[in-house]
């Protein structure tokens, strides 16, 4: 249980709505800026405006899944006004408070270090991206039907990278009867690969394995998809990336050569916001049952 622990939600989309209900359910006192478009509110929810006094009172602050940009700027689609996180709220956080997120970039880990505040980004732990993986590999099954005039079974697929998402990935593909190449940067990932059934073959020898492609799954940040392996691949192939932003293809190239290629992050969001929300919850509500709260009025 949360019981006596102050929480405040800043903006995110329907999977912070998930998040916000388990915290309630686990009688946290919960307070939350960014959701006066909400419809139907949880009952026990604090619907405010994002101040200082507000985040002044918080043990633990919870972020959207990408907190925020490098102006402070946070994703609110449950609002009807700009949400932007300031140096003077990092300020306004007592010491003991705890912020978490999903990933963060640099804006809020300097201001977290600046002001001394414990960061934690949940995708950083293996059992959230693991599960996220379900809802990615769905997702990218989705966008790769829908732009494809063939079955996924009987189909020659590759992944790029055998990390969390593209094990379940290539082993989603493998079950639906898609014969799944898989690109790995590591001999130990090239065994398991292997063992799994699929064709492994290192990133390194890429332009050896592209010529007979019909689906390209990218889970590699890094650009790998150059268009010097754009130019051997055949035109039919789409290409779906689910690297985090920029991505790992040369999206321009691939348009030149009239290659469907799609940079897709996010999808857990987007195609499972409910299950989603569900993943980060638990996360969220262990880790913060595992946590001292030391509050600054104590």
């Amino acid at each position: 249980m949360l019981t006596g622990i102050r929480i405040v939600f800043l903006g995110g989309d329907a999977r912070q709505i998930e998040v916000i209900r388990k915290c309630v359910e686990m009688d946290a006192s919960v307070s939350a800026a960014g959701f006066d478009k909400w419809d139907a509110p949880s009952p026990g929810v604090n619907l405010e405006l994002l101040s200082a006094e507000l985040l002044g009172n918080a043990d633990v602050l919870v972020l959207p899944t990408v907190g925020c940009d490098d102006e402070g700027n946070i994703s609110a689609i449950f609002s009807s006004e700009r949400l932007q996180l300031l140096e003077e709220h990092f300020a306004a956080l007592p010491k003991g408070c705890i912020v978490y997120t999903g990933m963060a970039k640099p804006y809020l880990r300097s201001l977290c270090a600046k002001y001394s505040l414990k960061l934690v980004e949940l995708l950083n732990r293996d059992d959230v991206a693991i599960y996220n993986s379900i809802p990615t590999a769905e997702g990218a099954l989705v966008m790769a039907i829908q732009n494809t005039d063939f079955t996924i079974h009987g189909s020659i697929s590759m992944v790029l990278g055998m990390g969390r998402t593209g094990f379940t990935m290539a082993r989603t593909l493998q079950g639906l009867g898609s014969k799944v190449k898989v690109g790995v940067r590591k001999q130990e990932h090239y065994a398991r690969a292997e063992e799994m059934g699929w064709m492994p073959f290192m990133t390194g020898e890429l332009l050896a394995h592209i010529q007979d492609v019909d689906l390209i799954f990218n889970t590699i940040p890094g650009m790998i998809i150059t268009a010097q392996v754009l130019s051997r691949l055949p035109k039919h192939c789409v290409i779906i990336d689910l690297a985090s932003a920029p991505g790992g293809c040369d999206f321009r190239y691939a348009e030149k050569r009239g290659i469907k290629a799609m940079l897709a992050p996010g999808l857990p969001g987007i195609v499972a916001p409910k299950s989603a929300g569900i993943i980060m919850a638990n996360a969220l509500v262990q880790s913060i049952s595992g946590e001292t709260i030391i509050r600054g009025d104590e």
